[in-house]
C-alpha cells in the first residue's frame, strides 16, 4: 500500500472516512453557539450556565466511553465492521438529541452522540493510516483532522440563522441544528460503504487470500488510472506474520506500558495538552463572548468563522512540512509556539485590552499552530503502536487524555465564566501550560516516522517472538 501513487481510490478513503471530522467539529460548534440559547427558558430545556458545560463534558465522556469501547472491537472485528456501526449510532443519537425535552434528556443522548464520534476517531484514523501511503501520512492525516474546522465553520454559520428568532422560535432552531447534522452523516455512510477493509487488518486475522484479492485489485485499477505498470515491492520488505484472531486487552496494555513506556507518555502528554485547550474553550467560547464581552446570541457564531478558518488552515499549509521537515521539530513548535501565543492572549484579556474582536483574532492565530499540534496527536499515536493495538491505543490515548483534559475543561471554564474575565484568564494559562509541556515531552522523547512504513515504526505483535521485541 505503501508504493501507490495517489490515485481515485486514495479520495475514495479521503472523502469517505475523514468526512467524520466534519461532524464532530459541527457537533461541539452547535453546542458552544447555542450554548446561551439553551440557558433561555423559552428554549424548551432551560440550563443554567453550568449545566451547559456538564452537557459539552457529558458528550466527551460518550467519547471518551465510545472510543474505548469500539476502539477494543475495531482491533477484533475489522476496520469497516466499526466505521459503519459507529456513524449509525451517532446518526440516531443525535436525532434523539433533536427531540430532547428536558434536561436529563439532552444529557442522555449527548452521551450516545459522544460515543458514537469517539468510536469513530478509533476506526477510521486507523484506517485512513493503513490505507494511505507512507510518503504522504502526515499531510494527509493532518488535513483530515483538520477538516474538523470545517464543519465548525459550517455550523457557525448554520446557527447565525437557527438562533435568529424572527425566523425560527426559541424551541426550534436549535433543534434543526441537530437534524441537519444528522442528514450530513447520512451522506457520509453513503459513501463510506464503498471503503474496503483494511488489507493489513485482513492478513493478520487470517484472511489473507481476501486481502491479496483486495490489494490486487487496487493496484489493477490504479494501473488502468495512471497508464503506467507498478514497481515489484523488493523482497528484503517482506516479514513474516503468524495469524490469529484477536489481540487480548491485556497483551495491549502490557504493550504500551511495558513495551513501549517513553512512548506511552509522549502520546499521553499530546492529548492532555490539546483535549483540555480545545474542549475547554470551544464548549464555552459562546458564553465568554455573551457573557463577559457582552455580544449578542445571533452575533457570537459569527466569531468561530475566522477561528475555524486558522484552525484548518494550519493543519493543511503546515502538514507538508511533518513529512518534510520531521514530525519530532514540527509537532513541537505547533505545542510550545500555541501555548507561547496563549499567554500573551491571557495577559490581554486578563488587562481588559480585548474586544470581541481582537479576542477572535488572537485566537485565530494561536489555533491556526495548536490545530496542527491537536492533529499530529492523532497521528502519532495511529503511528508509533502495532498493528494489532493501533486502533486501540487511538482510543485509550484519546479517552484518558481527554478525559483528564476535555471534561475537566469545559467545568472549569463553566465556572470561571461565572466569576469574570480574571478568573477566564487563569484558566487560559492552565491551557497554555499544559500545550508548552506536551511540547517539550515531544522534543525529548518524539518518534522521527516521516516517510517510514507503518511496520518499520513498530514491527506487528504477530511477527514476532517475544526474544525479538525491542524494549523501547
Amino acid at each position: 500500500m505503501d508504493r501507490l501513487p495517489w490515485s481515485k481510490f486514495h479520495w475514495l478513503v479521503v472523502v469517505g472516512l475523514g468526512t467524520v471530522w466534519i461532524l464532530d467539529g459541527l457537533e461541539v460548534t452547535i453546542v458552544g453557539a447555542i450554548g446561551s440559547r439553551l440557558t433561555e427558558p423559552d428554549s424548551g430545556l432551560g440550563l443554567t450556565t453550568a449545566q451547559v458545560g456538564l452537557a459539552a463534558a457529558i458528550y466527551v465522556a460518550g467519547a471518551c466511553t465510545g472510543a474505548l469501547v469500539f476502539g477494543y472491537l475495531t482491533d477484533r472485528f475489522g476496520r469497516k465492521k466499526l466505521f459503519i456501526l459507529t456513524l449509525g449510532l451517532y446518526l440516531v443519537a443525535t436525532v434523539l438529541t433533536a427531540f430532547s425535552f428536558t434536561p436529563w434528556m439532552f444529557f442522555l443522548f449527548r452521551f450516545f452522540t459522544g460515543a458514537g464520534i469517539g468510536g469513530e476517531y478509533a476506526a477510521i484514523n486507523s484506517a485512513i493510516d493503513e490505507l494511505i501511503p507512507a510518503r504522504r501520512r502526515g499531510l494527509v492525516d493532518l488535513a483530515i483532522n483538520g477538516s474538523y474546522w470545517l464543519g465548525t465553520a459550517f455550523g457557525a454559520v448554520l446557527t447565525v440563522f437557527l438562533l435568529n428568532t424572527a425566523i425560527f422560535p426559541a424551541n426550534i432552531g436549535w433543534r434543526i441544528a441537530f437534524g441537519l447534522g444528522a442528514v450530513l452523516g447520512l451522506v457520509i455512510l453513503l459513501v463510506r460503504r464503498n471503503v474496503p477493509e483494511s488489507p493489513r487488518w485482513m492478513f493478520i486475522h487470517g484472511r489473507d487470500e481476501e486481502a491479496e484479492t483486495l490489494v490486487g485489485t487496487i493496484e489493477h485499477d490504479i494501473e488502468d488510472e495512471t497508464h503506467e505498470q507498478l514497481a515489484d515491492v523488493p523482497d528484503d520488505k517482506g516479514i513474516t506474520i503468524h495469524q490469529r484472531r484477536s489481540t487480548g486487552f491485556g497483551e495491549i496494555v502490557r504493550t504500551a506500558v511495558t513495551r513501549y513506556p517513553k512512548r506511552f507518555v509522549l502520546g499521553l502528554s499530546l492529548f492532555i495538552g490539546q483535549a483540555f485547550l480545545y474542549n475547554a474553550v470551544f464548549f464555552t467560547y459562546s458564553l465568554v463572548l455573551t457573557k463577559l464581552l457582552h455580544v449578542p446570541d445571533d452575533v457570537a457564531p459569527w466569531a468561530l468563522v475566522p477561528i475555524a478558518v486558522g484552525n484548518f488552515l494550519g493543519p493543511l499549509l503546515l502538514g507538508r512540512l511533518f513529512d518534510t521537515v520531521g514530525r519530532r521539530f514540527m509537532i513541537t513548535l505547533s505545542y510550545v509556539g500555541s501555548g507561547v501565543l496563549l499567554v500573551g492572549t491571557a495577559i490581554m484579556f486578563d488587562a481588559g485590552i480585548l474586544d470581541a474582536f481582537w479576542l477572535t483574532a488572537c485566537w485565530m492565530v494561536v489555533f491556526f499552530f495548536a490545530s496542527a499540534g491537536a492533529s499530529s496527536a492523532y497521528l502519532t499515536v495511529s503511528e508509533i503502536f502495532p498493528m494489532e493495538t493501533r486502533a486501540m491505543s487511538i482510543a485509550f490515548f484519546y479517552a484518558i487524555g481527554t478525559a483528564i483534559g476535555g471534561i475537566t475543561g469545559p467545568i472549569l471554564f463553566g465556572r470561571l465564566i461565572e466569576d469574570g474575565s480574571h478568573a477566564v484568564a487563569i484558566g487560559y494559562y492552565i491551557g497554555a501550560g499544559l500545550m508548552i509541556a506536551a511540547g517539550l515531552v515531544e522534543l525529548f522523547l518524539g518518534i522521527d516516522a516521516e516517510g517510514k512504513s507503518l511496520e518499520d515504526i513498530a514491527a506487528p505483535l504477530s511477527s514476532e517472538t517475544p526474544a525479538q521485541r525491542p524494549s523501547r
